[in-house]
């Protein structure tokens, strides 16, 4: 089968033949449809200090994706061949603490997909079938190739209560947009979102956000003069990992305010710890998601009228999946997929979500 592949100590990555994966005890195998580009992808495809301490090469990377299920283990039940489904990228144990009181996703023993097992950026990838999740309520294939980045923004997002609440988001990514999604459709009264994008601040626009802030032009102080708010924000959702947007938003908090920060920092950076204290400011540290209550919530939110299809701005060929990374290593766009359907003999091939850009090889 066809797979992108990081075969050796260097930047790249290559796109190979590689046998199929076999399926083991418990699994199900899966066609593959559609995958998402990530920052873990990124930081793979250039070789960085994280990748050359992290990998075990080869490897078939990927672990954003979406597919119709092949093939499924002796045992497994409640989910059949042809189900489309998404993967839960990270694998657990199911023997420590955390595991054993049914708080999966604080696994000190976590087997991240594409990163410490062979991956989705393939045609075919297995999984145990407690790590798949089958979408009972119809879904484009494209969104349900989001799962994984849709619940890290779920999971930041109604990490506090929303209703009514003033709301910062500092980082228009992807997940930061798709965040900022949520929190309107929740009930937040102003949703506030920090860049230094202007293209990712306008798909914002587009999402339903109160005020869309260029802090390189301007800043969140003159954001809360313009919504009228003279005591803070209540909620801040930390999606960047800038120190600078770090700082901004301790600074910005009204008292007794909450911040979910799942941006990741490059590097240790100084807080003011007293702003922290003497504002009696609740930080949250935020990873993943919550197996599976996340999963639940981002199937409801969709059912109920969530729409991300703003969100994807770019679709390619898994065939150039080099033009695919630049996208999306510039930073100026939201998702970027790769479609895999024409690799396998399904035949499926989906529309595309309103205002996507399909951008394929003549």
């Amino acid at each position: 089968m066809k797979a992108l592949v990081k075969e050796r100590a260097e930047p790249g990555l290559w796109l190979t033949d590689v046998p199929e994966p076999e399926l083991g005890p418990g699994e199900v195998k899966i066609r593959v449809l559609r995958t998402g580009i990530c920052g873990t992808d990124l930081h793979i495809r250039k070789f960085d200090d994280w990748a050359r301490h992290t990998l075990e090469l080869p490897l078939v990377v990927g672990h954003e994706f979406s597919g119709h299920v092949v093939e499924v283990a002796p045992g497994v039940e409640d989910i059949s061949v042809g189900d489309l489904v998404s993967g839960e990228g990270h694998l657990v144990c199911g023997k420590c603490r955390n595991c054993m009181a049914g708080r999966r996703h604080l696994c000190r023993n976590t087997v991240g997909l594409g990163v410490n097992r062979n991956g989705a950026f393939a045609e075919f990838v297995t999984l145990p079938a407690s790590n798949v999740w089958v979408h009972r309520v119809p879904v484009h294939p494209d969104i349900a190739a989001l799962f994984d980045p849709f619940g890290n923004a779920v999971h930041t997002a109604l990490s506090f209560p929303l209703v009514g609440e003033d709301v910062l988001i500092t980082g228009a990514g992807p997940i930061g947009l798709m965040a900022a999604a949520v929190a309107t459709h929740v009930g937040a009264r102003n949703v506030m979102i920090t860049d230094v994008s202007d293209e990712r601040l306008d798909l914002a626009g587009k999402l339903g956000v109160s005020l869309a802030v260029n802090v390189s032009r301007s800043s969140i102080a003159e954001g809360m003069r313009q919504l009228h708010l003279r005591e803070g924000f209540d909620v801040g959702l930390e999606m960047s990992g800038n120190p600078t947007a770090v700082r901004d938003m301790l600074a910005s908090m009204t008292h007794g305010g909450k911040i979910a920060m799942l941006g990741l920092p490059a590097e240790e950076f100084a807080v003011d710890w007293s702003t922290v204290v003497t504002s009696m400011i609740t930080i949250k540290g935020v990873y993943g998601r919550e197996m599976y209550e996340t999963w639940y919530n981002m199937s409801v939110l969709l059912e109920k009228g969530l729409d991300l299809s703003p969100v994807i701005t770019d679709r390619f060929s898994y065939r150039d999946f080099d033009a695919a990374f630049e996208t999306a290593a510039g930073g100026r766009t939201g998702k970027v997929i790769l479609d895999w359907s024409d690799a396998s003999s399904s035949g499926e091939t989906g529309g595309e979500p309103a205002g996507a850009t399909t951008n394929r090889s003549a």
